[in-house]
């Protein structure tokens, strides 16, 4: 265990998890206006769904106080592998230690997140991340 939780993977190896383990899922812990506008991973060829719970309340950005709960009411297992994944690792990460001290786990973090890190030009999208990677992904 790393830091609380599990460890960190890059897109790719969450991937394969995913793949390769029936009981894993996807929770994506960023806002609506991020699931709207930037998009969401897809999982449909894995007959699976991503999972969106925020870690954190849009505009404020406050915590949301109820993130282990609503992660449960999503059908989330205690005994299930539980990837989380965020815009770029950050939030994804926080959100994996709270898991695994609620008792969930094996967490993982999916390091560089969904859009990855700014590029030269501080742009996201570009530098790592779920939609580099070339996994599957749909824009709302």
């Amino acid at each position: 265990m790393q830091d609380g939780y599990a460890g960190d993977l890059r897109p790719a190896e969450a991937w394969e998890l995913l793949k390769e383990n029936p009981k894993a899922v996807l929770v994506d812990v960023r806002t609506l206006p991020e699931w709207n506008f930037v998009g969401l991973p897809r999982l449909d060829s894995l007959s699976k769904e991503t999972i969106c719970v925020s870690w954190q309340s849009f505009p404020d950005m406050g915590m949301n106080a109820a993130f282990v709960e609503e992660v449960a009411a999503r059908g989330v297992g205690k005994d299930q592998p539980v990837l989380l994944i965020c815009r770029s690792g950050a939030r994804s990460r926080s959100a994996a230690m709270a898991l695994t001290a609620a008792g969930f786990g094996p967490c993982y973090n999916v390091a560089e997140g969904f859009e990855g890190d700014r590029d030269g030009d501080l742009h996201r999208g570009s530098v790592g991340g779920w939609k580099v990677a070339g996994l599957p992904w749909a824009q709302g």
